[in-house]
């Protein structure tokens, strides 16, 4: 997959205010399971099972097996990169918005 539909995918498992909740308690605790997660959660636990699937996919975090279950962990790096990415689209935006300001402004300025 190349990096543009990679950033798709990531904003599109971002978007989901669950995924961002699982993803929040994993950044917290270090490592869980969807058990442990699902306690915390007002959803089912294959619910967070799917979440997890998706928040892994896009390479967000990593599960490995631990027993019968699988144990889920913020893959740092990745986290990173992305929180890099999301900050550069934030930049961009406040410098589109300022010209539209700055646009808004000179057009409503007194004529001289």
């Amino acid at each position: 997959m190349n990096a543009v539909g990679r950033d798709d995918d990531l904003w599109e498992a971002i978007a989901d205010p669950t995924r961002r909740a699982v993803l929040d308690l994993l950044v917290s605790h270090g490592e869980a399971t969807a058990t442990a997660l699902t306690s915390e959660m007002p959803v089912s636990r294959q619910a967070v099972s799917k979440h997890l699937v998706i928040l892994e996919r896009v390479g967000l975090i990593q599960g490995h097996r631990q027993g019968r279950e699988v144990r889920y962990r913020v893959r740092d790096k990745r986290l990173a990169d992305a929180t890099g990415a999301m900050a550069g689209v934030a930049a961009r935006w406040d410098r589109r918005l300022g010209a539209i300001k700055r646009i808004a402004e000179d057009a409503a300025a007194p004529p001289r």
